[in-house]
């Protein structure tokens, strides 16, 4: 199927502060073409922070995409390219929750959204947390509340939790840890 499809070019149309966007010229075997949008990311990481009493601490921040808050498992972008998902896992969880973690496994990979961002997301499972302090950003609001992982679920399916990472981090978290 990729044989149908190859791209002719591609021209970088903004360049910001964590992507680069960009507008393929597509060419089809059928001799057809097509303009496609493209955005590059850098990748990010993220954690699920498991408390010693099986808790879950997640963070409410708001997100100017969809201007209001949202309920998220704590992540960010990596620093740079090919920097460990692993280090940007630990470093987040304690800029946004102040806790430090004894231990970080891999759970799982993601792609959020494949159409049309090459975003990765590596996520990671954090447990023997320490209490530290947190460490925002200047212009970050992050709270910092403990769930049970079945009133998130509750939330997952009855619409207040919706961002991709923590929906795959949190049912991939149950399915390998607790099952």
């Amino acid at each position: 199927m990729s044989g149908e499809v190859r791209r002719k070019k591609r021209e970088l149309v903004y360049q910001g502060a964590i992507l680069q966007v960009y507008q393929d010229t597509m060419e089809f075997a059928n001799g057809n073409s097509a303009r496609w949008d493209y955005i590059h990311h850098v990748g990010a990481a993220a954690v699920v922070p498991v408390l010693e009493d099986g808790r879950i601490l997640l963070v409410r921040q708001y997100r100017n995409a969809l201007e209001r808050d949202t309920l998220e498992i704590p992540a960010g972008k990596l620093d740079a390219a090919g920097e460990p998902g692993i280090e940007c896992s630990r470093r987040e969880l304690e800029e946004e929750t102040g806790y430090r973690a004894g231990k970080l496994d891999w759970l799982i990979t993601i792609r959020p959204t494949v159409a049309y961002c090459d975003e990765r997301i590596e996520i990671f499972v954090a447990r023997d947390l320490t209490a530290s302090r947190q460490n925002l950003d200047e212009n970050e609001y992050v709270d910092v509340s403990p769930y049970e992982l079945s009133v998130l679920k509750e939330m997952i399916f009855d619409g207040r939790i919706e961002d991709s990472k923590t929906v795959a981090a949190l049912l991939a978290y149950e399915s390998r840890y607790l099952r």
